[in-house]
């Protein structure tokens, strides 16, 4: 089978997967300048410390790369065509990094101990012929790229210059001169001029590698530097596009979440980088460098488990061999070399994490993942083998990914996880003829795995065999779609925006308003995540295709193929082939996995099959080896053209067959709505009650006043609230909570509560019954939350929403005289002359009721500038009021006061909030008008702000008194 292009850099680098190992060896002596340190710092983590080469497993993997690289020296035959007869030169780029890997790994044979061709100068002068022919016939200093930039740019040169460190006492000056002129020519420092294009997230970084190893290799301080410095687009937040985001999400390619792929070479690039410049001149000292450690146990640790990294962040990724243990096990050493730069407590607790992801692995226990490098097992095991390292248990928590719209369910024992899309994420990725059969994997696809059970459900061939049109958890047509429907590099994506929840740290209301690929479906759907359980809702489910539509309840690929199914106490057959409808079904039972409740009963449909695929199906490049597996699969079958179908399941992961008899006959959940407005559950074991609001409106003793998602929990004398917009169009909802829920409902004494501590951007209006303000704009879908009966006393507030009673922009150079009074928008750039930008709004504050408590200005708008899509937009306090607008120019604006708060914005319409409170208590005592400025304190870039002559979204005044 073919190695996918990150397979071939990984195996080039020597840190991670890789069909071809590679590994430790022998340290030349060189002199001993600050490159020549560097220089010897790199091959030592190519080819890795502390193991013993002569006991296992090392020994046998050494001597596997040994074999490899004499195979490789037998069978090469330098010619016009290329280096090897089956690699040729001269159409697909891959061959060229292909060949340049092989050459790798005989470099590595040659330099790593135990090898059986260990300091084998005929193979080291192999290596160099091989070398020098490969600059001069196909990766050379003056020829011309085609088929894909990526080998180009990071396959080839980074295998290259790995080559050139492991043999370099080998080589000739002329050979090494000629590789980096290669190198410069299809990597020139231009490539990271602009954080843009192909040169962003973990392309960036790999290109970075490349320049600052060539750097090393060649002596050049001005290659360091570059490398260094074109790191730090790298870091920063970024509210569009590819990167880390604020919530921890990871997007790259723009629109896809790819934290198990990209994210991984990302990770491992920036460990080499960071651990190779450590204390040297180049050392990266970016104070937003911090960032990239955060995002450790912010982005990386919430999808590993068990060693895993779940299948829902890998995007086109899952259409290769590499199996999640596999990709799971790449991230978690390269957290460990990671570690070695980050503080002292980051590096305790990470190396805990690392200790209990490695020894809960029972599927594929580390030691023996073959896939791994010698260096990345002894990093590992040295983990493993130290006592001094407590193993960290499974969290147990719940994070709402909204940025990419996942979300991530720990429990005690097992973990559940969502991958949903929206407008802002793609159906699926599709390119370089991978994952040709993904698209249905946001449409509402779960996963779940349990502590000893169900580890190797993803990792066993599933994406190869399982009915692509039946993933577990989706709603989907049965409309047959070609290979790489919808375009490539996420080109398809739904016209949704309510995609994501609320959740308070441990538990979740989740939804997504879903829509079919090239499909008529639409459907609501929801997944409320509890202690024990994941209650299933889906509403509205309605096509025009005349093709029938099924929303799937779980496809477990079964392994031995021999677990009972149980229905309703009643065995069903095992025998491949079977199949059934089950008419008021109450629950079933898949054993060794958990168990299914259907509220109110349900008919549902079953199948037992083997399917039978290959992985050139969804790859062009996969193996076209057949691959069975069996699978019990259940779904509900809505028919052709439904209208207004629904379903609801729970889930039970671990649960037995008497444990989930019981719970279909003694019912903690009760269901109480499930349409097109809202979808809404209440659980009297946790005290939960949870509702997704596609409008506004009243579910139990929930009342909101726009779209949202609230999770409310009773429990131990507290009451807790989680609000969130996943459409991210509100400024502000407010949520009502009555005393008055029926006793099967769980919110019981929300009348009785005096206390309460929480975020500050949830404003308490009323106890009796609790009345909440909820500042959600600018969280780009995240939750804010309150607890009462816990903190200070709670005091209610008076809510006033004020309309500016003029706003204006002012701007320098040509127009200093010209006044922009009757624009809709209110513009703000920090740059030359002539292009610097204010705008001015001033509140009268005369009608309030009572002093101010809290004041945010909200203004929606985006950042529309060619340079960039980030900018931060700050607040000044004006004092004096009398300008005008339609008199308010750059040459008679009002001076400025103090900075009152500042807040980001991106490229996607957005409200921000900004507080201003201070100047406007100060203004409520003084003359009760309130002036404000907007504008940048450092050079940015253009935002565009509607003003209230713009009827959609204009500014206004929030007030608390």
């Amino acid at each position: 089978m073919g190695l996918s292009r990150r397979a071939v850099l990984r195996a080039a680098a020597g840190g991670g997967a890789a069909t071809l190992i590679v590994g430790a060896g022998i340290r030349p002596a060189w002199a001993a300048d600050e490159y020549d340190a560097l220089r010897a710092r790199w091959v030592g983590f190519l080819v890795g410390t502390g193991y013993d080469p002569a006991v296992e497993p090392y020994a046998s993997r050494l001597a596997q790369v040994g074999s490899a690289a004499r195979g490789f020296r037998t069978s090469m035959a330098p010619g016009p065509a290329g280096l090897w007869p089956d690699l040729p030169i001269g159409t697909a780029s891959t061959n060229i990094t292909a060949s340049f890997t092989r050459l790798r790994t005989m470099a590595g044979a040659y330099a790593m101990p135990a090898t059986g061709s260990t300091g084998d100068t005929g193979l080291a002068s192999a290596v160099g012929t091989g070398l020098d022919h490969l600059v001069t016939t196909a990766y050379t200093a003056s020829g011309a790229p085609y088929d894909n930039w990526w080998d180009w740019e990071i396959g080839t040169p980074q295998a290259l210059l790995n080559v050139v460190a492991l043999v370099y006492d080998r080589l000739t000056a002329a050979s090494i001169a000629g590789s980096l002129a290669a190198v410069d020519h299809h990597v020139p420092d231009s490539k990271v001029a602009s954080y843009s294009g192909t040169s962003t997230g973990a392309n960036r970084v790999d290109i970075c590698r490349v320049l600052a190893v060539r750097g090393v290799l060649g002596k050049s301080s001005a290659k360091l530097v570059t490398a260094r410095n074109a790191l730090s687009p790298v870091f920063p937040y970024v509210r569009s596009g590819d990167g880390f985001y604020v919530d921890g999400s990871f997007i790259q390619h723009t629109w896809i979440p790819y934290t198990g792929s990209y994210g991984e070479a990302l990770l491992a690039g920036l460990a080499n980088l960071f651990g190779l410049l450590a204390g040297s001149t180049w050392a990266v000292t970016d104070p937003n460098r911090q960032l990239a450690f955060d995002a450790v146990e912010r982005a990386f640790a919430p999808f590993l488990f068990n060693g895993l990294m779940m299948d829902g962040q890998r995007g086109r990724a899952i259409a290769r061999p590499q199996d999640d243990h596999v990709h799971g096990h790449n991230i978690i050493v390269s957290i460990l070399q990671f570690a070695e730069g980050a503080s002292a407590a980051e590096r305790a607790r990470w190396r805990g994490l690392v200790k209990g992801w490695l020894q809960r692995d029972y599927w594929k226990p580390f030691p023996s993942d073959t896939s791994l490098s010698v260096p990345a097992l002894a990093r590992g095991a040295a983990v493993l083998a130290d006592a001094s390292v407590p193993a960290t248990p499974e969290p147990v928590a719940h994070k709402v990914f909204g940025s990419m719209d996942r979300a991530v369910h720990r429990r005690p024992g097992w973990a559940f996880a969502v991958s949903m899309c929206s407008a802002r994420t793609a159906f699926y990725e599709t390119g370089n003829g991978e994952n040709l059969r993904g698209w249905h994997t946001n449409s509402g696809m779960t996963y779940w795995w349990g502590d000893t059970y169900g580890n190797g459900q993803y990792s066993d061939s599933f994406w190869p065999t399982v009915d692509p049109y039946r993933l577990p958890g989706t709603t989907v047509s049965r409309k047959a779609l070609a290979d790489a429907a919808g375009g490539p590099w996420g080109a398809a994506r739904p016209a949704a925006t309510w995609v994501g929840g609320a959740t308070d740290g441990e538990f979740a209301a989740l939804g997504q308003d879903t829509r079919g690929l090239q499909s008529t479906l639409r459907a609501r759907k929801a997944w409320f995540c509890l202690s024990d359980s994941v209650v299933c809702l889906g509403a509205a489910i309605a096509a025009t295709d005349a093709t029938t539509i099924e929303s799937t309840v779980d496809n477990r690929n079964l392994g031995s193929g021999a677990q009972a199914f149980t229905v309703d106490g009643v065995t069903q057959p095992a025998t491949m082939g079977w199949s059934a409808t089950l008419t008021n079904a109450g629950w079933a039972h898949l054993a060794g996995f958990g168990g299914y409740v259907f509220p109110g009963r349900a008919t549902i449909k079953a199948v037992r099959e083997q399917r039978t695929g290959t992985w050139r199906t969804i790859n062009t490049g996969g193996a076209t080896t057949a691959i069975t597996r069996p699978y019990l699969t259940m779904w509900f079958d809505h028919g052709a053209d439904p209208t207004a179908a629904a379903y609801a399941y729970l889930l039970l992961p671990g649960a037995t067959a008497s444990a989930t008899a019981t719970r279909a006959a003694t019912p903690q959940v009760s269901i109480l709505a499930n349409s097109a407005t809202v979808q809404a559950i209440t659980d009297s074991a946790t005290g939960i009650t949870a509702a997704n609001f596609y409008a506004a409106g009243t579910a139990g003793p929930i009342t909101v006043s726009a779209p949202c998602s609230v999770l409310v929990r009773e429990s131990g004398g507290t009451l807790r609230v989680a609000v969130a917009d996943p459409t991210r169009a509100a400024a502000t909802i407010t949520v009502t909570i009555t005393g008055a829920a029926p006793s099967s409902q769980s919110i019981e004494h929300s009348t009785g509560y005096t206390t309460a501590t929480g975020d500050p951007q949830i404003s308490v209006l009323a106890l009796n019954p609790i009345t909440l303000l909820a500042e959600v704009g600018g969280t780009r879908g995240g939750s804010r939350t309150i607890t009462f009966g816990t903190g200070t006393a709670a005091t209610p507030g008076q809510h006033t929403t004020l309309a500016p009673t003029g706003d204006t922009y002012v701007q320098d150079g040509a127009s200093a005289g010209t006044n922009f009074g009757a624009d809709p928008l209110l513009v703000v750039k920090n740059a030359g002359t002539g292009f610097h930008r204010r705008s001015f709004l001033k509140f009268a504050l005369a009608g309030l009721p009572a002093a101010p408590r809290r004041a945010i200005l909200w203004v929606y708008g985006e950042v529309s500038d060619g340079s960039g899509t980030q900018a931060v937009v700050h607040a000044r306090a004006v004092f004096d009021d009398t300008w005008t607008e339609t008199g308010l120019t750059w040459n008679n604006q009002p001076a400025l006061g103090a900075i009152q708060s500042a807040a980001p914005l991106g490229d996607t319409s957005d409200w921000i909030p900004l507080d201003v409170t201070p100047h406007v208590r100060t203004q409520y005592t003084g003359d009760r008008v309130a002036g404000l400025a907007l504008l940048q304190e450092t050079a940015g870039l253009f935002v565009a702000l509607h003003s209230r002559k713009n009827a959609a979204n204009p500014p206004f005044l929030q007030v608390i008194s």
